[in-house]
């Protein structure tokens, strides 16, 4: 097995951010608490919206202060939150770039006064004008009813993003969604392996170092790790950094990211940004 290329941290990231302990950051995947009444055994949930966004706020700055010239944030959320999302990114010297539509799988539930939701928002910034990287992934989008020709080369990604599966509805969740012995999920808003492959491919190269303030259970350092990209997690509850842990130890089938490969085939610098070559698989079947 490699060097350990990853850093799994216990503890508050806003404090470990004040020390100065996090710096040279290429790429930040933020996908913190949402503040909708969730049950969270180190955070409270359900805050004044004012509280709550100045503590975003607050993480955000100090990040911003810790990533390298052209490097970048994807800041997930609820898409009713889009407003303070660009209001706390703009103040604290971040440059949007997109607001990316990931669209979810599920059914939607009917709201009683307005549109059923059907997706979540990230917005995709960076320290600077331009990013630093920016890989132009072209995928092998599936064929649509209204579609004639699939087409031979693929297409590039756009910021609307619906061939992602999410991982938070039991009839989804497959293999990949992490279970106790009894079969419940260990963490009901695991984020799925293709959506940080998507992430960490556009915008780091290979070696860059990927920040997750808000680790849960890890899958951006798995991947990171898989990319030969370096990574830190910092996590807040105890139970999650042993689940990080075990998850990197051995990556799983259901972790494992070569099985993805083939969607981004078309890419014109895939052999770059994702080196195969010599890389040594830890595969628990």
């Amino acid at each position: 097995m490699r060097a350990l290329d990853y850093d799994v941290i216990c503890g508050d990231c806003l404090t470990y951010l004040k020390q100065g302990n996090v710096s040279d950051i290429h790429l930040t995947f933020l996908d913190p608490p949402f503040n909708q009444g969730k049950e969270y055994k180190y955070f409270d949930d359900e805050q004044n919206p004012k509280v709550y966004w100045d503590w975003l706020k607050e993480i955000i700055q100090l990040i911003h202060e810790a990533t390298v010239d052209g490097g970048a944030i994807y800041f997930m959320q609820r898409e009713k939150n889009v407003d303070w999302m660009m209001k706390v990114l703009k103040e604290t010297g971040w440059t949007y770039q997109n607001l990316i539509i990931w669209k979810k799988f599920t059914s939607a539930i009917p709201g009683n006064f307005r549109f059923g939701k059907h997706y979540q928002v990230i917005i995709f910034a960076t320290k600077g004008e331009r990013p630093r990287v920016f890989n132009r992934l072209r995928i092998d989008y599936p064929l649509r009813p209204n579609h004639k020709h699939k087409r031979p080369n693929g297409i590039y990604l756009t910021d609307v993003w619906d061939d992602v599966r999410e991982l938070t509805s039991g009839y989804f969740a497959g293999d990949e969604a992490l279970r106790d012995e009894e079969g419940n999920r260990i963490h009901e808003q695991q984020s799925p392996i293709e959506l940080l492959l998507r992430i960490i491919l556009s915008s780091t190269s290979v070696g860059d170092t990927v920040f997750d303030p808000f680790a849960g259970s890890g899958t951006t350092l798995v991947v990171a790790h898989q990319l030969r990209r370096k990574s830190i997690g910092i996590e807040i509850d105890p139970g999650y950094v042993e689940v990080i842990k075990k998850r990197l130890k051995t990556i799983s089938s259901a972790d494992d990211i070569l099985k993805y490969r083939n969607y981004y085939r078309y890419t014109p610098n895939l052999d770059e940004v994702w080196l195969t070559e010599g890389l040594e698989r830890y595969i628990n079947d």
